[in-house]
């Protein structure tokens, strides 16, 4: 299909395929913000590698999950909220 013109069909994928491999590529750029990430791991043991990258990726998703500060409840007066009525 070199040189043609693409079909509607194949530029809502071109674009839906960007969109996503942009999202990855943020992700991966802040997991790499831990340097032991980056850098070449010198570390020998089996499987270590597998479990930096998973504890790096763990880090970077308890930084998604607490970016916004948490609400404040106030337990004294629990009839208040919505959820316990």
């Amino acid at each position: 299909m070199r040189g043609k013109q693409l079909t509607e069909v194949d530029k809502f994928l071109n674009r839906l395929i960007s969109k996503v491999r942009i999202v990855v590529e943020n992700v991966i750029c802040r997991i790499k913000r831990c340097r032991i990430v980056k850098d070449t791991l010198r570390l020998s043991r089996e499987n270590v590698s597998d479990m930096v990258m998973e504890l790096a990726c763990g880090l970077h998703n308890l930084r998604v999950t607490f970016r916004q500060p948490m609400q404040i409840i106030d337990i004294t007066n629990l009839e208040e909220l919505s959820y316990f009525k």
